[in-house]
C-alpha cells in the first residue's frame, strides 16, 4: 500500500480473546473519493471506525491514516464543547499557535463550506441535529483535515436531514479533495458515495462500486 491515505491491513481486534470483534481486517479508502461502510450490527463497523482513527489500538495489523483527521460522532452532543458554533469551530484550532485574524478567517470559511455562516453567534443548544452534525464537519475542516472519518452520523436525523447531510459530505469530498469514510446502514446512502465496504463477522468480504452491492444487499433484506 504505496503512500496510503486510509487504510487497514490485517487488522485484529477484541476485547477478550474469546470473542473477537475484527480478524484479519483490511481495507484501502482511496485518495479523495466518499466511501461507505455497511454491515450488520456487531460486525464492528464502529470499533473498525475507531481504530481507524486512533481513538482504539490493534491487538494485530497496521493503520494507515494521513493527519489531520476529523471525527464525527453518531451524536454530536458528545463532541460540541463550546457554547456557540463559532467559539466550537475555533476550540479545535488552539494548539495551533495561529494569530486571532487566521483564527478568525479559518472558521469563517469553514463555516461558509457546510452552509452555517450565518449562524456563527448561535448557541449549539438552539441546533437542530443536522446542524449541529455540520458544526462538527466544520470543525474538521477549520483544521484543514485531509482525511474525514464519520459514524453512522444520521442515526439521530429526520429524513430531510439525512439526504442534506450525506449531500453536504459528499460536495465537501468533491470540492476538497478530501478522503471520507461513513458508517451507515441505511442503503439509500449508497446512491452517494463513491464505493463501500462490506463488513461481515469482523472482515471485508465486499467491496467496489455501490449500485452492485446495493442491490446485493436490497436481496437480503
Amino acid at each position: 500500500m504505496a503512500n496510503p491515505v486510509l487504510g487497514a491491513d490485517k487488522l485484529s481486534f477484541h476485547w477478550t480473546a474469546e470473542k473477537p470483534i475484527l480478524q484479519e481486517c483490511s481495507l484501502a479508502v482511496p485518495q479523495g473519493e466518499f466511501w461507505m461502510l455497511l454491515g450488520g450490527n456487531g460486525s464492528g463497523k464502529s470499533t473498525l471506525l475507531r481504530l481507524l482513527a486512533g481513538l482504539l489500538a490493534p491487538v494485530q495489523g497496521q493503520v494507515y491514516q494521513r493527519q489531520p483527521l476529523g471525527f464525527v460522532f453518531q451524536n454530536p452532543d458528545h463532541q460540541l464543547v463550546m457554547p456557540t458554533v463559532g467559539a466550537d469551530v475555533a476550540f479545535g484550532l488552539v494548539s495551533e499557535n495561529l494569530s486571532y485574524p487566521q483564527i478568525r478567517a479559518r472558521v469563517a470559511e469553514a463555516l461558509g463550506a457546510v452552509n452555517l455562516l450565518d449562524l456563527e453567534r448561535r448557541p449549539i443548544y438552539a441546533l437542530s441535529g443536522g446542524q449541529k452534525q455540520r458544526v462538527a464537519i466544520a470543525g474538521a475542516i477549520a483544521r484543514h483535515c485531509e482525511v474525514l472519518l464519520l459514524d453512522e452520523p444520521t442515526a439521530l436525523l429526520d429524513g430531510d436531514s439525512q439526504l442534506d447531510l450525506v449531500r453536504q459530505v459528499r460536495k465537501l469530498v468533491k470540492e476538497r479533495g478530501i478522503t471520507a469514510l461513513w458508517v451507515t446502514h441505511r442503503l439509500e446512502e449508497l446512491d452517494y458515495c463513491d464505493g463501500a465496504f462490506l463488513l461481515e463477522r469482523g472482515q471485508v468480504v465486499a467491496q467496489g462500486a455501490p449500485a452492485p452491492l446495493k442491490a446485493r444487499l436490497m436481496q437480503t433484506v
